[in-house]
C-alpha cells in the first residue's frame, strides 16, 4: 500500500494539500495510508526551510506549495509501486 505523509503546521495552505490529497485518492481509487506530521520535532528532523511537503513512499515530491488535484493524480501515479 502507498505511503503518504503531508508534513504540515496547520496553516491554511497545509490544510488544502491534505484536502486535494484525499480528493485525488478517491479520483483515481487507490487506497493510502496518510500520515500528517504536525510535531514540529518530528518536521525538523527533515531539515524543511517550507510547508507544506507532500512525501510519497519516503519520497519528497513536492515542499513549499499547494497542489492541485489533478496534480496530485499526476505525482500519485509517476510514484506508485
Amino acid at each position: 500500500m502507498m505511503e503518504i505523509k503531508i508534513l504540515w503546521t496547520g496553516c491554511p495552505n497545509c490544510k488544502i494539500l491534505g484536502y486535494n490529497v484525499n480528493l485525488a485518492l478517491e479520483k483515481i481509487w487507490i487506497e493510502a495510508n496518510i500520515t500528517k506530521i504536525t510535531e514540529m520535532e518530528q518536521i525538523m528532523e527533515y531539515n524543511i526551510m517550507s510547508l507544506p511537503w507532500f512525501v510519497i513512499n519516503d519520497k519528497v515530491v513536492s515542499y513549499g506549495k499547494v497542489l492541485d488535484v489533478d496534480s496530485i493524480v499526476d505525482l500519485i501515479k509517476q510514484n506508485s509501486n
